[in-house]
Parts: structure tokens; sequence; C-alpha cells
């Protein structure tokens, strides 16, 4: 059935309809009521407009609206204890006007010990604009908003976007009736101003704010003062009902009234239902006596920020998707893949001259192992992403379970291609047919074998298309990584759909078989690489665990083939080869347990945290830090090449840089948001930060030579802080 289904597809039309389905999952054209969305992993924030098309003198709203990750929180008028307000600066046509945001109902969020004032999920900040009434119908009308926001869990990161609106004057307003029913219930549920008017006064050392004219039977009052030197926003404020209720403030240390009155905003349940009120409140003259203007501002807790740079911050879907593309074709050429795509090589070698139709079929079969298996890896990272977790291309090889079994995958593919047992060729018993579609299943599984021994190695350009991949929505990422697959694809595709290429390909031979046994040795060292991936993660426990996987694999491929033949005995080969498999992988996973060995592994080497980069620099000091992992070949490759290089430790030495090495060899939640606010979803990262306080980071080129590494040190080591990334 396969066979006939490919027979009716030439190439050509695959290959179009693959690029097809990548269109597709593009997104469209931006509507004309909402702008291009600025994303990364926390907030995806927009600028909505109630209008597509305004009328001469008009007022209408519109509204910013940001889709925060869970966890995580930006901040209202008065933040709390800690954090800032969004802002937006605009830049409007000549006559117009934008009013100031309207801040919906905060609510208290807690982060120990502290209480910040907020929203959570998704703020949507409407602001009203007029238009001038001199206006002329047929003009575009250009609104431009660069806003500033806060976004926060436990760490705290500043964030910017910058949106564009292009609507029409005409000579009536037209309402794009989705964005004007969202902004509409967003206004409709802003505070609405209080029917009564408060009074503050001193109650020993607390505030106490009466409340005469709040509906009767409200609960759960919590009052959010614009002023954040009023009271102390993390203490309790409990209530006294009665005829005249009373809501009890603690007074803040910092206690500063300069006005006679007090505005805030009042939240409380009336029934079930949740209420907010904008609150005015008369204060008792003797109050502003007590304040006397002097008392400054508590200072707010310290956070450590590091720098974001402008690479990626303006890439756009289009260059991400040819970036993508471009790092798919070149990962073709990492060691870590070149000895799969030349056993596929060779399987088009001993059928090109039998027929070419069955090559074609098998590069299509490879393909559409290569694109499952980046359809998996990237619904497994969205998935995983969409929970909170910060994962990144090779995230899966931080742990040692699965690099032990990729290990026992490369022993046995080497055992196998050296002739030890046969995968695929005529059993007994099951005839040439069914070998047939164990090779058609056997190109398929190429292809996935060719991504998943793929993940240790990251690209030029990768790194920048993957990182903005995981920071978009579903569809857009799934089609960055379909370009990738695409790319990666796209030489075993070619060769097997292109006679010419295949006529290039020598007749079979002896060759054939000494060449076949010959890649049996990348697989071996393949193995001995990732079992030293094990050790370094797990220490001596993991290359135990290692060895026996690989002796229960091998021995269960012996068992398999010595227990052929009658039912009876093949039922116990594969229950005593159950049983050792279950037993083997009960000790891989008791023994091969992650272990804290960053320190030790780090050797004369810093160990990296965003705490001591913003130390050094102020001390004075250029720092330069290398985001690693055992698995990463092409971090191994750059430290080899260029990093552990004499003439590099000695411009290092002569220029006073620091070394950090943040080893996410095992999963590290810190190094994962430190490569997300770089825009990166994997290693290798490299930073150079100047020796000046608050200085941004260069970014270096994936792949390293120690002429760029010394020429970042003598940069960072000088007066000048560059910003801009070298390379993607």
């Amino acid at each position: 059935m396969l066979r006939n289904f490919t027979s009716r597809f030439r190439p050509g039309a695959v290959l179009t309809a693959a690029l097809l389905a990548l269109g597709l999952l593009a997104p469209g054209g931006v509507q004309a009521a909402e702008s291009a969305a600025v994303t990364s992993p926390r907030v995806t924030a927009t600028l909505l407009s109630s209008r597509d098309t305004i009328a001469p003198g008009e007022r209408f709203h519109v509204a910013l609206v940001q889709k925060l990750a869970p966890h995580w929180h930006t901040y209202w008028l008065n933040p709390g204890d800690s954090g800032e307000p969004t802002r937006i600066e605009w830049e409007l046509p000549s006559g117009a006007e934008a009013g100031e945001i309207q801040w919906p109902a905060p609510k208290a969020i807690r982060v120990e010990p502290l209480v910040n004032f907020g929203f959570e999920d998704l703020a949507l900040l409407p602001v009203e604009i007029t238009v001038p009434q001199d206006a002329r119908p047929g003009e575009s009308f250009t609104l431009k908003a660069n806003a500033t926001w806060l976004v926060c869990e436990k760490i705290c990161i500043p964030e910017e976007g910058s949106f564009v609106l292009d609507l029409t004057v005409g000579a009536a307003s037209v309402a794009d009736q989705s964005a004007q029913d969202r902004i509409d219930a967003a206004l409709a549920a802003l505070p609405k101003p209080a029917p009564f008017r408060a009074r503050l006064g001193a109650d020993g050392e607390k505030l106490a704010l009466e409340l005469a004219g709040l509906p009767s039977g409200a609960t759960e009052l919590r009052f959010f003062p614009v002023s954040d030197t009023l009271i102390e926003h993390a203490a309790d404020q409990p209530f006294a009902a009665g005829e005249k209720p009373v809501l009890m403030l603690a007074r803040s240390g910092a206690f500063k009234l300069e006005r006679p009155d007090v505005a805030g905003v009042l939240t409380y349940r009336a029934g079930s239902e949740p209420r907010a009120v904008t609150l005015v409140a008369d204060a008792d003259p003797a109050l502003l006596t007590a304040a006397g203007g002097a008392a400054s501002p508590a200072a707010r807790p310290a956070v450590v920020r590091i720098p974001v740079p402008s690479e990626g911050a303006d890439l756009t879907l289009w260059a991400a998707l040819g970036f993508a593309f471009l790092g798919g074709l070149i990962l073709n050429l990492m060691p870590c893949v070149l000895p799969v795509l030349f056993i596929k090589a060779l399987g088009f070698a001993q059928i090109a001259h039998v027929s070419r139709a069955e090559a074609r079929e098998q590069g299509l079969l490879f393909l559409s192992g290569v694109f499952a298996t980046f359809m998996a890896l990237a619904a497994l990272v969205i998935g995983l992403g969409a929970l909170g977790a910060q994962v990144g291309w090779g995230f899966q090889l931080q742990s040692p379970p699965i690099v032990i079994a990729l290990a026992v995958v490369m022993v046995l593919i080497g055992l196998n291609l050296i002739g030890a047992f046969e995968i695929g060729g005529s059993v007994v018993g099951l005839g040439s047919g069914l070998a047939g579609r164990k090779g058609r299943l056997g190109a398929f599984m190429t292809g996935a074998l060719a991504v998943v021994v793929a993940t240790p190695c990251t690209a030029p350009f990768m790194g920048a298309a993957v990182g903005y991949a995981v920071t978009q929505p579903p569809a857009m990422a799934l089609s960055v990584f379909m370009a990738l697959a695409l790319g990666f694809a796209l030489p075993v595709v070619a060769l097997s759909c292109a006679p010419a290429l295949l006529r290039l390909l020598p007749k079979p031979g002896r060759w054939m078989l000494v060449l076949r046994q010959a890649f049996a040795f990348p697989m071996f060292a393949t193995a001995i690489w990732l079992i030293w991936v094990a050790s370094v993660q797990t220490g001596p426990q993991g290359v135990l665990a290692a060895l026996v996987a690989v002796l229960a694999a091998a021995f269960v491929v012996w068992l398999i083939g010595v227990t052929r033949g009658s039912l009876p005995r093949r039922i116990f080969g594969s229950v005593l080869a159950a049983l050792v498999v279950l037993g083997a992988g009960w000790f891989t996973v008791q023994n091969a347990v992650p272990g804290a060995t960053t320190e030790a592994r780090a050797g004369d080497v810093g160990v990296w945290s965003p705490e001591r980069v913003v130390a050094l620099q102020a001390e004075g000091k250029p720092v330069f830090v290398n985001f690693t992992a055992a698995w990463c070949i092409t971090c191994l490759a750059n430290e080899r090449i260029a990093l552990s290089r004499q003439e590099v430790k000695e411009s290092f030495a002569k220029l006073g840089v620091v070394y950090l090495k943040a080893d996410w060899t095992n999963r590290d939640s810190r190094i994962a948001q430190a490569l997300a606010e770089q825009g990166r979803a994997g290693v290798p990262l490299y930073l150079f930060y100047a020796g000046r306080k608050d200085a941004q980071a260069e970014v270096l080129p994936q792949i390293l030579t120690p002429d760029i590494v010394i020429a970042a040190a003598t940069r960072a080591a000088g007066r000048e802080a560059k910003t801009a990334a070298l390379a993607p």
C-alpha cells in the first residue's frame, strides 16, 4: 500500500506540499485592529484598537494587551513593595492626543515576604485616543507606542515593545466588533467611582479608613492606595463592620502624606460578586502634621537583572524561517549526524542501480521520519513551555537515563553494521515481502535517528531561530521547526530524487560491505562519548549503569537469535529478554541520578551566577560567560579549537577577563532562564560583559575562533560597551 501511495506523487510535488504546509502554519497578515505581537517567554503583548476606521474629531479606545505566562505578573500604578508600573510613550499624528492608562483593579500578589500590586494571566490597559478635527477622510492614521514593563516571578525582568497600528480616516467610524467587545468588557470592569467619600484617621500606630456608605454585607475588603508611602502593603487589613465600617491599615515605616486627601481603589465582595471602586478619603489634618514631609520612601529590595541584548528582539517570522532552514542544512555537516547520513547514502548506492523509484521512495520516507521526529520534539518543547518549564534544543540529553539509552542504541547500530546480527534482512519463515516492509520502516527510522543524534549539536543560525520559536504561539513555533526539518532533510531527499546524482554512486560490490562495517566505528565512538556525558552528569555510578545497559542489550540480541525456532523457545526467549530489559532499565534509572558536580567540573574557571556577573562588573572587571554542556558537541569543539588555546588564555590574563562557566549538562532552571532572556533555547551561548556597571552583553557567534574571542575580550576590556550581537 505504501508503494502504491508514494508512486502516485512526484517527489517535487511532495516537496511543494511540504512548503505549502509550512506556509499554512505561518500566520497570516495581522488585522488592522491589532498590532504585531511582541513576545518573550513571559509576556505576549499587542496593541488593540476598537476601530478599523476612525472619524475626524472622535474619541476611541485602544488597549495594551499583555498575556502573561503562568506565575508571572506585571504591575499596577502603585506596584506595592517592589516593581514598576507599565508605561507607554506615544508617537501620534499631528493634533491627536492620548489619555492616561485607565488602570483595572489590581490584585495583591504575595511574593514572600512582600506583597505586590499587579496583574496575572491577562492585563488589558485601555487608553483613550482623540482624533483631530482636521483629519481628512482617506488619510492614514498611524499610532506608534513604545511600552516598557517589568515582569516578575521570583526574579524580575524589564521588557519593552514597540507597537504600530495603521488605521484609516473615514467619513464615519467603523468598529472592529471583536476588538470593541474586548475593550468594552475591560472598560466595564474598571473600578467605578464610589458613591461615598471615606475618611482616613489615626488609631494609635495604625490608620483607620472609615467607609460610611459601604454596602452592607461587604466582605474580603482590600484597599490599594495610589501612594506607595502610605501603608505597609504586605500587612493584613482587618475589617470591622457596623454603623461605621472601618478598615484598619498598617502605617508605612516611610509614611508620607502631602495632600489632604488620599486616593486609591477598594475591592470587596458583595455576596458572590467581586466589586471595585475608586475611593477618595479625606485625611485627618493631624496626619499631615505627623508626616512632616521629611520621611523618604523605604528602599525596595534590589533585584539582579541580566541585561537583554538586542539580538533576536527584531527577528521576524520569515527571518526565523530562513535561519531555521539554513541551520538545518548546516546541521548535516555536524560530526554527530554525518555517520547516519553516510549509512543512508550507502543504502542508496545499493538500490540506485536497481530501482530509482525505490530510491525516491526511501528518500521520501527518510523525510517523513525527519518531519515526524522534529514535530514530536517541537510538541514536547511547546507542551513543557506551556507548563512553565524552561526547555530548549537538546534538553532531553539533560536526563542521564536518556543519554544511556542513546548510547545503547549506538552500540546496537554498530553491532548491526559490523555483522554481529541483522535487522531487516530475510528472517526464517517470513519471506521477502516482510523484509521489504522492514526496509521502508528502516528508511523512516533512519530519518528519526538522524534527528535524535543531531540534538547535541547546534549549527550556526539555529540558536536564534529555535530561541525565537520557543517564545511564539504554537502555530508559529511549529512552522520554524518545520523549516528546520526541511533544511535538515533536503540533502538526502535531493540525492534520492536526482537521477544524475544517483548515477554518480558506484555499483554495489564488496566495497559496500567494507564501508558498512567501517561505519560501525563512528557509532561506537558516539556511544563512548555518550557514556562519558553520563559520567559527567552522574559520576562513576552512571558509567556502571551505562555498561550494565550495554551488556543487557547485547545479551538480549544474542538471546533472541539463539531462541529462534519452535514456539516454546521463542516464548521463553521473549519472556527472558523482557525480564532482562526491565531489570537493566530499573538498575539504570536507580543509578543514573544527576549529581551536583558543577563546581568540580569548573576547575579553575569560575562558576556562573547572575549575581556574580553584576558584582564583577561593579568592580570594573570584564566578564566572559560560557553557557555550555558536556553533551553539546559544538560546545566541546569550541572549547578545544578556541577557548583552551594558549593565546586566548594569555589574552584573558593580560586584559583581566574573568572566565565564568554556566554548565547546563544537568537541568538548571537559572541557566534555562538566562538563555531565554538572551533569546536562545539551547547551548552554546557566549557572552562578553564590559567591565562597567550595567553594560549589556555582547553575544559571540556559535562557532568560535581564537581571533573572535581575543577581539571580543579587547572590546570588553575597553570603555566602549558593544550591545549588538555579532552573529545569529
